[in-house]
């Protein structure tokens, strides 16, 4: 059994929404082999308030999350990353720091609950299908056995994971 643990940065655009929720779910299911993280590369400043109520109801610890910027984890000081898995088409399409020691990556997007409309209820029901497909992607990467895949075949493996599709509209 391997002692690594896997630092692993989720980004998005705006920080508040789908990249939190990401960061939160790793940390709390990650079983100390993960350690998350979470950016955006214009964060909001904020995060959204359907997140943090969500987190909180469902048992999560929120008292560190925080918006922030992707420049943080380019930095000297920086975590040394091993994955990073944008989870917005925006993120996905921009021009991203160099990371160093070249994590693994992958696009894992989803639809942003953040832009949701429609009543309170319906923008609460966006927020909990997003945290149920990143829990699900997040329960199959947890699952995969990192220490004895070879880069290649877990590249795959983390590319089908963001291809998890998500479930069809109801009528």
């Amino acid at each position: 059994m391997s002692d690594t643990v896997y630092n692993v940065l989720f980004l998005c655009t705006g920080n508040s929404a789908r990249s939190i929720l990401a960061e939160t779910i790793l940390n709390a299911e990650g079983k100390g082999k993960f350690r998350a993280f979470s950016a955006g590369s214009s964060p909001r400043g904020e995060v959204h308030p359907f997140t943090l109520q969500l987190l909180e109801r469902l048992g999560h610890d929120t008292a560190g999350l925080r918006s922030k910027s992707w420049d943080e984890f380019a930095a000297p000081d920086a975590p040394r990353m091993n994955f990073v898995f944008t989870v917005c088409d925006n993120a996905a399409g921009e021009v991203c720091p160099i990371w160093p020691g070249q994590p693994m990556s992958a696009h894992w997007g989803l639809p942003d609950p953040a832009a949701a409309t429609g009543t309170d209820a319906e923008r609460h029901l966006a927020f909990a299908e997003t945290y149920r497909m990143l829990r699900n992607r997040i329960s199959i990467f947890t699952s995969l056995p990192i220490a004895s895949l070879d880069r290649m075949s877990l590249q795959q493996r983390v590319d089908e994971i963001g291809r998890q599709s998500a479930p069809a509209e109801k009528a």
